[in-house]
């Protein structure tokens, strides 16, 4: 079950990425590899960091197969519709709040410290947007512009680490840990939430 989440998660990394990349004007192939690129940089990065090979999507024929369908599948779509501005986000939290959980569980199973794996979860949850969003000239990515993003998957990791040292089961631990993540970044941007942010006068000092 856990498997079918993370799919779900990727998917929705990779139909961000091909949104992104429709967004600023790239070719079908351009589309292609930004969804590629959303969608296992999370986890690769995790995975180097905890030495573990191969990587998790090299022998993975399902996961790639999922990749390349929503890919293509959103490039023919965009071809004929145009969507909602905030689609872009709503898929892309879609995609934090599930490949973020996956990551803490991928961590806890590694037997790495609590703090290692919040951190871990994380950085799984943002490397693909973060990633997307500097290949399709977004400087600041999302990250840097939205603050309810890595407090959002620092949440949700939060949310998953709490449970399964209370022995909830993986799936549920996960359901509900998701659901936390994407509550926290919907809600935020509905809201306009966002962290607090120095003025200017104490970010460049007082005259």
């Amino acid at each position: 079950m856990l498997h079918v989440l993370y799919l779900v998660g990727v998917g929705a990394f990779a139909a961000s990425g091909v949104l992104a990349a429709h967004r600023a004007n790239m070719d079908p192939f351009g589309g292609l590899v930004l969804a590629f690129a959303a969608a296992v940089s999370g986890g690769t990065l995790r995975d180097v960091i905890l030495n573990r090979n191969p990587l998790y999507w090299t022998q993975d024929w399902v996961l790639l197969t999922v990749v390349a369908s929503v890919g293509v599948a959103a490039i023919v779509y965009l071809r004929f519709r145009t969507l909602p501005h905030r689609t872009l986000l709503l898929v892309d939290a879609v995609g934090l709040a599930v490949v973020t959980v996956i990551g803490a569980r991928a961590a806890i199973e590694s037997g790495v410290t609590p703090p290692a794996v919040l951190i871990l979860a994380v950085l799984t949850g943002v490397t693909g947007e973060v990633v997307r969003d500097v290949l399709c000239g977004e400087l600041p990515p999302l990250l840097l512009r939205e603050d309810v993003y890595a407090t959002a998957a620092f949440a949700g990791a939060l949310c998953y680490l709490l449970l399964d040292w209370l022995e909830v089961a993986p799936t549920p631990a996960a359901a509900v840990s998701a659901a936390l993540v994407f509550a926290l970044r919907i809600g935020a941007m509905y809201f306009g939430l966002h962290l607090p942010r120095p003025r200017a006068d104490d970010a460049y000092g007082r005259g």
